[in-house]
């Protein structure tokens, strides 16, 4: 008799701690979700500020650029006007000498 009430007792205890050890696994999972979703959402979040402050740098480094063309198409007419300025009163003297002639 006594046998049977420790075997009963034994199996009640066995299916309490299947029942604990059930609950508990399914608390981690569920923990594990929460922390997979939030790493997920960190890791979203840190590649749109990637992505932004790569634009952003694009973005600078190619009004860099624009200026530095400008700057150098300006030297660049500077340049010819000034090897044109010192060529226009030779042509032209000689369109006149041609025309006098």
């Amino acid at each position: 008799m006594e046998l049977i009430k420790k075997i009963k007792q034994s199996e009640s205890q066995a299916k309490e701690i299947i029942e604990q050890a059930k609950t508990q696994a399914a608390e981690q999972a569920e923990s594990a979700a929460m922390n997979r979703q939030q790493a997920l959402t960190q890791a979203e979040q840190e590649r749109k500020k990637a992505i932004e402050a790569a634009v952003t740098q694009a973005q600078s480094q190619g009004q860099a650029e624009v200026e530095q063309l400008k700057a150098q198409g300006e030297q660049d007419r500077q340049k010819l006007r000034g090897q044109v300025n010192t060529k226009v009163p030779a042509a032209v003297a000689k369109v006149m000498d041609y025309l006098k002639g």
